[in-house]
């Protein structure tokens, strides 16, 4: 089974499909938050707040899909998550007043974490080490076409239909993803209902955390999401209030970063057949520090021309590519038997920090320069700081497990 989905086409698209909609639901919607904010009689920071909702909604989802995915089975855990998605998102686009937008913005996320844990989880099932980080490039060249072309259909409907219609495209995209996964996706995990689901969870947390390798790759790649999200929740008063640029080409700004990813993904799969995945992070890291010290001198400038600024996103958004891949695969690679919990484990942090990045993004906003990039400039720095320190947290060779793999 595993080798016949490795190279089904519509199996790796409906993957990464399944990891772009958290980036799908929030590249949709940013157009929207001006003219959102103006309809609902609201403030720009707490309409801002859209980004960092949905992802803390993501991060309180995430544990427990990742359990339920391990004792019931990938699929069963899959179509409820989606499901709530895409009522919440109905929702959240005939929402008249801001608290309820909010509300239904946290319970999307509740559902779409369902889709970012699973098809982490569906890919250890079916592949590990070098053959899991070219399925997961192969994703996230997919998962690109979301802040590629989402900024800019998000600013042409709100221009053509009003800031409710992203977010009823983002709910007919749960039902067009949920016809994906009956069509596309096998089970491929063995439901596993021996334990209670508390000790279940206990044994699963304690395993993970057993596994120096796997709290290597968890620190890399949780702090990155908090930088790139909170460029991402001000990027477009960054664009249009600060440098002046109009909605639409905001729209063409933000998928530069978004092609920076497909980039950095084309070239990652390229790269893993001929170096290892520590020297693949290695890379990452040292164009992630680059970005950052960059914009670490825009901080401390507090101005820079907009090429420069957004060109070190970029770099930073290239990197993502690289690292991600590379030390979600680390990180999961020593964990067959509770891939869903360990996928949840990853996420549910990694949330975290992106909310938290987003939140504190939106509410520092007070249209300068510095305070703009700034939590992507630290948190590029301390990731750099993170490998640097990799002999004391995970020394030794790396952990495989090839032949643990689902079964028929």
């Amino acid at each position: 089974m595993n080798a016949e989905l490795l190279q089904r086409k519509r199996f790796i698209i409906t993957l990464g499909l399944l990891t772009a909609v958290a980036a799908l639901t929030v590249d949709l919607s940013l157009p929207a938050i001006p003219a959102m904010v103006e309809a609902l009689d609201t403030t720009l920071s707490r309409g801002q707040q859209i980004v960092g909702i949905f992802m803390i909604g993501m991060a309180s989802g995430q544990i427990p899909a990742g359990l339920l995915s391990d004792r019931l089975g990938r699929l069963p855990t899959l179509y409820v998550g989606m499901i709530i998605f895409a009522i919440s998102a109905t929702v959240a686009a005939t929402a008249e007043n801001m608290d309820v937008l909010l509300a239904a913005r946290y319970v999307q996320g509740i559902g779409a974490a369902s889709a970012i844990v699973l098809s982490r989880a569906i890919v250890r099932d079916v592949a590990s080490g070098k053959d899991a980080a070219r399925l997961m490039s192969l994703m996230t060249m997919i998962f690109t076409a979301a802040p590629v072309v989402a900024p800019s259909f998000g600013a042409l409907l709100v221009a053509a239909w009003g800031w409710r219609a992203p977010f009823i495209v983002i709910a007919l995209c749960g039902g067009i993803i949920m016809f994906g996964i009956r069509a596309n996706i096998p089970e491929t995990h063995v439901p596993n209902v021996d334990e209670h689901p508390a000790r279940q969870l206990q044994s699963s947390f304690r395993e993970f955390f057993s596994h120096r390798q796997s709290i290597f790759g968890l620190l890399l790649i949780i702090l990155p999401p908090a930088g790139f999200m909170s460029i991402i929740a001000v990027s477009a008063a960054l664009a249009v209030d600060i440098y002046g640029y109009s909605i639409q080409e905001y729209g063409l700004i933000f998928a530069c970063a978004g092609i920076s990813i497909l980039i950095g993904s084309t070239a990652n799969r390229w790269l893993v057949l001929r170096f290892d995945q520590l020297q693949l992070i290695g890379l990452g890291v040292g164009m992630i520090f680059a970005a950052s010290a960059q914009l670490t001198i825009i901080a401390w400038l507090d101005t820079a021309p907009f090429w420069w600024l957004w060109s070190c996103v970029c770099m930073f958004m290239f990197t993502i590519a690289i690292l991600m891949s590379n030390a979600t695969v680390l990180a999961l690679d020593p964990l067959p038997r509770i891939a869903g919990v360990a996928s949840s484990i990853l996420g549910t942090l990694q949330n975290i920090m992106a909310a938290a990045g987003a939140l504190v993004g939106a509410s520092i906003y007070d249209g300068t320069v510095r305070n703009t990039v700034i939590i992507m400039a630290v948190v590029g720095l301390i990731t750099t700081c993170i490998f640097l320190l990799r002999p004391l947290i995970a020394p030794g060779d790396l952990v495989h497990h090839p032949d643990e793999l689902a079964r028929d």
